[in-house]
C-alpha cells in the first residue's frame, strides 16, 4: 500500500510551524507597533469637536500616577454638574495616546442620571496621557488630562 502526500494541500510541520511563529510574532509586536500620537490624539478630538475652546475645571480625573500592573489601570471620572434638564453633562470622552486607538470610551449621560460619574479599568502599555473631555448640554467643553506612568512588574520602566 502506497500513501501519496500532496504537498500543495497540506503544509510539513515545519512549514506550518514557521507559520505559526511568524502568526504568534506578529500577535505580539502589532500592539506595541501601533499606537496612538499626541497628535493623533489631537486630530481624533478635533473631529469631535471642531476647534471649540476647553475649560479646565469641572472634571475631577482620578488615576494613579504611577501604574504597577498597566493591565488594570482604574480611571474615576467625576464631572460637577447640577444634571438639571436645563443644565448637565451630555457626554465624557476618554482619550489615551499611546493606545492602539485614540479615543478609549465614551459615557453618555441624562438628567436621569443623577450624577456624572464612572468608573473603569482600562490597559496601558506605557507611560502615557489619559484626557478626559466633558460635553455640557450647553455645547461647553471642559477637559482634564493626567500622565501616568507604567512600571514593568513594579520595577520602573
Amino acid at each position: 500500500m502506497t500513501f501519496h502526500h500532496d504537498a500543495t494541500r497540506v503544509p510539513s510541520r515545519r512549514r506550518a510551524l514557521q507559520m505559526a511563529g511568524v502568526a504568534a510574532l506578529a500577535a505580539v509586536l502589532a500592539p506595541r507597533l501601533s499606537r496612538a500620537t499626541e497628535a493623533q490624539v489631537a486630530d481624533e478630538m478635533k473631529a469631535l469637536f471642531g476647534g471649540k475652546t476647553m475649560g479646565e475645571g469641572k472634571i475631577k480625573l482620578d488615576l494613579p500616577e504611577i501604574a504597577e500592573n498597566g493591565l488594570v489601570v482604574p480611571i474615576n471620572i467625576d464631572v460637577e454638574s447640577p444634571m438639571s434638564e436645563t443644565d448637565f453633562v451630555r457626554s465624557v470622552h476618554v482619550f489615551a495616546d499611546g493606545n492602539p486607538l485614540p479615543q478609549v470610551v465614551t459615557y453618555h449621560f441624562t438628567p436621569e442620571s443623577g450624577r456624572a460619574s464612572a468608573s473603569t479599568r482600562m490597559r496601558l502599555a506605557q507611560t502615557q496621557n489619559v484626557i478626559a473631555v466633558a460635553e455640557m448640554s450647553s455645547g461647553a467643553l471642559y477637559s482634564a488630562k493626567a500622565q501616568v506612568k507604567v512600571t514593568i512588574g513594579g520595577c520602573g520602566g
